[in-house]
């Protein structure tokens, strides 16, 4: 197969009610010739999958690339959750899950009124929890940039490091994180593209212009001890948690309304 393929395509396409640019596109960092293409779906899945006895159909992936394959220009990378998964997974917090609810019109791929209602919920899903889910990416993007990440094997991108002495695409994943867990520590949203200043700092590290690691460092870490500053100080308009109770009664009405009942 030269391509990757895991789930139902079939479910997934009759009920896909959001699909958004999810990639360095919908954050404004993207370079031609060196970024691949990335999306993101939400479908309701049918009622047997949900209150019937069929398995759970939770996700669908597609990848231009074969298995254990890397992406690179020109692919096109997609994966789509179930209405209840991504919920889930947007309500922890997930930095990536969260481009959906925020991604700027002309990044919108498909959108049913559903979806546009999914939208809508971006302020009952956004908490505290958010934040410091983008802190733990952050960490993990550095600890792969050091050389730290699964268990100390070697940078994936060894064409980088030697061209410009680290992984510049760890180091700007890392310095997008500590910018994006910021703002939305400071003000309760995510603005993408990214606000120009903050692109443009992030846009230098991936071009390579940064040729000093320790300087890519400490400005992650300023950035880093700010966030944790207005958590630890509560200085946040956040709650501690999303509106569970708010997320949970949309997606009931979602699913009967999506289902005719």
């Amino acid at each position: 197969m030269n391509h990757t393929e895991h789930g139902n395509r079939d479910l997934a396409v009759r009920g896909e009610i959001l699909r958004t640019v999810v990639g360095s596109g919908v954050h404004g960092i993207a370079i031609a010739g060196t970024d691949d293409h990335d999306e993101m779906g939400v479908y309701i899945e049918p009622p047997a999958n949900v209150v019937g006895t069929d398995d759970p159909a939770e996700h669908y992936v597609f990848r231009t690339q074969p298995e254990g394959a890397r992406s690179g220009p020109g692919d096109t990378d997609l994966v789509s959750y179930s209405l209840h998964k991504y919920l889930r997974l947007a309500m922890k917090g997930n930095p990536t899950a969260l481009l959906p609810l925020y991604a700027p019109r002309d990044a919108v791929i498909t959108s049913t009124p559903l979806g546009e209602e999914l939208r809508a919920l971006a302020s009952k899903v956004l908490s505290r929890a958010a934040v410091h889910r983008f802190l733990g990416y952050l960490a993990a993007q550095r600890e792969r940039l050091l050389g730290r990440g699964g268990h100390g094997r070697a940078p994936s991108r060894p064409e980088l490091v030697a061209k410009y002495g680290y992984d510049v695409k760890y180091a700007s994943h890392a310095l997008r994180l500590a910018y994006q867990g910021l703002e939305v520590a400071r003000d309760a949203r995510l603005t993408l593209p990214m606000a120009d200043a903050e692109r443009e700092r992030v846009l230098r590290v991936k071009r390579g212009d940064v040729r000093d690691l320790d300087e890519v460092l400490a400005e992650i870490a300023v950035v880093q001890a700010e966030v944790e500053d207005l958590l630890g100080t509560g200085r946040t308009p956040l709650p501690d948690e999303p509106d569970r109770q708010a997320v949970s009664e949309w997606a009931i009405s979602a699913h009967r309304r999506h289902w005719g009942w």
